[in-house]
Parts: structure tokens; sequence; C-alpha cells
């Protein structure tokens, strides 16, 4: 059978476009190697005045990760989007190498020896358990419409994980005084991480499953059909976890991601406007109340308000941030020749701080034009592929993305108040690496269904929308 006349539903795409595309990811993967070993050379040469072994180290550890993400995928999700991998290898890339410079920069001697902390190499040890997450998620769900029938046990998980937090005591849960984290002992996770996938996949699934109750006609206001108020059930569920998580876990960032996240899939599955006024005017009556109820948020509030007020004390972090960021200006002071340890947990919270010292707004400009490309290609997903459940969890996924990074780079800037959430793939942590390549991982498997080639069998008289449709592979 001619390969031309093989194209998947929406997409068009062939075989030999699949093949094409496996070879454009490939040699993306390629240039975002190359970058980030550049990156890796100008910092080992701005530091030490000399490349070391670790440049080597890295370089080969970051080959040998995402040429086993690329077999992975290959193997796994063959028609999946090209881009998304090399993206997200770049992002971590990068990440590494601001990561490693940064040990570099706070080197200190002890018994005429000179040391430097191990951030960098335990950022690797994440990576590398974070493409076996990527590579175990491809392997094991080879429908991403499974999910949906799990969906509320799912769910159930996501609260679990999102309160666990709270009934611990503070000796295991509290760190910086944000009460969510797990402390093992070993190493600290953040259970919101992964309540934040598992809320999405399923919000996505029950909006799916109760359309009509989100799409009923409502009380019309100024020209807006709001919803009705025995449909609001749900959002004002949403809306209530949000106001204890911030009250008990003293955690701004997760309960801004999941209230919008779920707002923006509610919007995209109602295509009403009423659920975007109802949903704002809750944020703006939840975050009134909870200024007057938690001291913790009218503390954030007024840093955000004037950071240089308490300089040695609550407001030096945010106000180091921005003295980073004036520093670095438009062209940066150049990879390794900035000052961002003066920045408080640079590596973390506070990433986005050194990037802008060292890259200025050029480079940070750059970053953040790679995740729109990785949220434009997670809307594109979902454009594409056929079902319900699989356009709207795409949508949730790619969402999240964006937002957290609005978040993030708006508490670093002063937009908004400071949040505590890091920068997806870019931060030290493993947590986060790890829950973002499992959403990475779902992502490529939307796609690889949008873009599968199928063949219609032709049967007569059989409308085409009904028609039998058989899965190609090549032998």
């Amino acid at each position: 059978m001619n390969a031309q006349a093989l194209t998947t539903p929406g997409g068009g795409f062939t075989i030999a476009t699949t093949r094409r595309s496996r070879m454009i990811e490939l040699s993306l993967l390629g240039l975002a190697t190359l970058i980030t070993f550049a990156a890796l050379v100008i910092v080992e040469w701005a530091q030490e005045q000399a490349v070391t072994w670790d440049l080597l180290k890295f370089g080969a550890a970051f080959i040998a990760l995402y040429g086993g993400a690329h077999v992975a995928v290959r193997r796994f999700a063959p028609h999946a989007d090209p881009v998304i991998l090399p993206v997200v290898a770049l992002l971590n890339g990068l990440g590494l190498v601001i990561i490693h410079r940064l040990d570099l920069g706070s080197a200190h001697g002890e018994n005429g020896r000179i040391t430097h902390p191990d951030e960098a190499n335990q950022q690797v040890l994440w990576t590398f358990l974070g493409v076996l997450m990527l590579v175990g998620v491809l392997a094991m769900l080879r429908d991403h419409r499974v999910l949906s029938r799990y969906a509320y046990t799912i769910g159930l998980g996501g609260l679990v994980f999102l309160a666990l937090p709270a009934v611990l005591p503070s000796s295991l849960s509290e760190v910086n005084g944000s009460k969510n984290w797990i402390k093992t002992g070993i190493f600290n996770i953040q259970p919101n991480e992964v309540s934040k996938v598992l809320l999405i996949i399923f919000t996505a699934a029950f909006l799916v499953s109760k359309r009509d109750l989100f799409t009923s006609g409502g009380r019309r206001v100024f020209g807006v059909d709001l919803p009705r108020a025995r449909d609001l059930a749900p959002l004002l569920l949403v809306w209530a976890v949000a106001i204890g998580v911030l009250g008990v876990e003293n955690d701004l960032g997760t309960p801004m991601l999941i209230f919008f996240t779920v707002l923006i899939m509610v919007y995209i599955a109602t295509e009403r406007v009423g659920w975007v006024v109802v949903g704002l005017a809750l944020f703006v009556v939840g975050a009134v109340v909870a200024y007057q109820l938690f001291p913790h948020l009218r503390v954030r509030v007024s840093v955000w308000q004037d950071p240089f007020a308490d300089f040695y004390g609550v407001g030096n972090q945010p106000a180091q941030a921005l003295f980073s960021l004036a520093t670095g200006g438009l062209a940066g002071t150049g990879l390794g020749s900035g000052r961002p340890t003066m920045v408080p947990f640079a590596s973390t919270d506070f990433v986005i701080a050194a990037i802008g010292e060292e890259l200025g707004l050029i480079g940070l400009t750059a970053l953040l034009l790679l995740f729109l490309i990785l949220v434009f290609r997670g809307f594109r997903a979902g454009l594409m592929v056929r079902d319900s459940f699989g356009k709207l969890l795409a949508a949730g996924l790619a969402s999240t993305m964006a937002i957290q990074i609005f978040v993030v780079v708006g508490g670093v800037t002063k937009l908004i108040p400071l949040t505590g959430l890091t920068t997806p793939f870019v931060s030290y942590g493993g947590s986060s690496l790890l829950t973002n390549y499992a959403l990475v991982a779902i992502l490529l498997r939307i796609s690889n269904a949008a873009r599968e080639p199928k063949v219609t069998s032709k049967q007569p008289g059989t409308p085409v929308p009904d028609r039998q449709t058989e899965i190609v592979k090549r032998a």
C-alpha cells in the first residue's frame, strides 16, 4: 500500500512524515546538546580559568540520557511531536548549567581545600530518574484514554497527596516555613507536584463525563450567561480546597496553580465566559478572605509591596533578585561572570534571577520562548487528537505549565507576590523534575495518538466517520 495514502485523522501525517519527524527530533536533540556543552565550557572557563573533567562528565550524562529518551520515543511513541523532547532537553540542560555555575560560585575553603556544593551531580541523578519516569509512562500507558477509566481513583489520590503534608508533624513536612514537603531523612519530596498532574487527569475526565452539567443555561447578567447556582459545586469544591491548602500548609503557589488550571479547563470544555467571570469572582473573594485570616499571606503581600522595607529580613530574597535582574540588564554579565549566589535559594525558587543576571533580558526571553514553544505544542496536540478527554487533558497539562511559568517569573520580577513555585526543568529539585517528565510523557502519548497514521477501509455504503480503521505499522 502506498505510504502517501496513509493519513491520520486531523493531521494528514504519513509514515514518511513520521520517519522524518524522528530525524528532526534527533537533530534538535543534537543542537540542544551542543548548546548545553558550549554553555558548560563557558561556565568552566569563566569560573576556573580551565576546563575540568566535570565538563566531560556532564556532557556524557546529557548525551546518554537524552539519547536513551529518543530511543524510547522511537519505540513507544514513534509518531509523537518531534519538538517536545528537544525543548525539554534544552531546558533541562540549561538548568544543569546554571546549577553547576552556582555550585562553582558557592565554593568555600576548609582545611586548605576548596570544596563546592554538590547540587549539579544530584540534579544529574534526578534527571536520570526523570527520564526513567518518562520512559516508564510511555511504555505502560499505551493509550491515554485508559486514564479516564480510573478518574475518581486518580482524583482521590491527588487529594491525598495534597493533604498528606498537612497531617504530618512539622518536623516531617515543613521546609522554609512551607508545610508542603515530606522529609524522609534521605531526600525531600513535594507531594503537591504529583497532585497537580493527578487532579488535571481527574478534572479532564470529570468535565467530559459531566459536560451537560457545565453547559446548562443559567441567568443572563449584563450580556453574560452565568452558570446555575446548583451547578457551581465542583468549582466551589476546588476553591475550598485551595483556601484550605493555603491556610494549613502556608503554600500560596499550589492553590493558585490548581484553581486557575481547573478554571481554564472548565472554560475550554464549555466555551462559556460565565464560568470565567464566576471563577475570577471566587478568586477575588478567596484572596480577601485569606488575607484577613492568614498572617503569612499578609507578610507575603507586604514584602511584595516593598521588599526593601525589611531588606535584611524577609525582604532580602526578593530584593536581591531585583538587584540581580538590574545587574544583568539587556545582555547580561555573561555565564560565570555574575554574582547570582547573592540571592538566597538561587538554584530553586530564584533560578530565574540567576539566569537574568548572567544572560540578561535577551537570555531570559529566549528561555521563556522555549517554554512558550512547549506550551504551544501541548495545545497543538490537544487540538489534533480526536477524543474529548485527550483534548482536555492536553489543554490542562499545557495550561498548568503556562500558569506555573507566569507565577514564577511574576514573583521574581515583583509583578505578583512570591509563591514558592519552582521553574519546570530548570530549578534544582527532584519532585518537580519527576512530575514534569511524567507530564511530558502524557503529552507525547496524546501527540502520538493524534499523529498516528491510519487507513480507512473502503466499505461500501458505510459513512466515512463510522468506517473501521486500521493502524498501519511497518514490519
